[in-house]
């Protein structure tokens, strides 16, 4: 699944086997939201479903953070689920 443009914000969601999988995307995604000092909207839902949100609230908008952010994201997912 790719990531959308959802009411100004890049939104995808990701399915894990478990939920300590699920738990350990959510704290790596935590740890690069602070070196990015770029924070996503993070929702937990069904035990092993984790959605992202971003945008630049600063701008209004999606910015090149949140891409930046979002290749992050896709790279810990598939560090976790390979």
């Amino acid at each position: 699944m790719q990531w959308k443009d959802k009411d100004n914000f890049l939104e995808k969601n990701f399915s894990f086997d478990t939920f300590v999988q699920a738990m350990i995307f959510v704290n790596r995604i935590a740890d690069i939201a602070e070196q990015l000092n770029h924070h996503p909207e993070i929702s937990i839902h069904d035990y092993n479903q984790v959605r992202i949100q971003t945008t630049t609230h600063s701008e209004g908008k999606i910015t090149q953070k949140d891409y930046d952010l979002a290749e992050r994201v896709d790279s810990v997912f598939f560090e976790i689920t390979k």
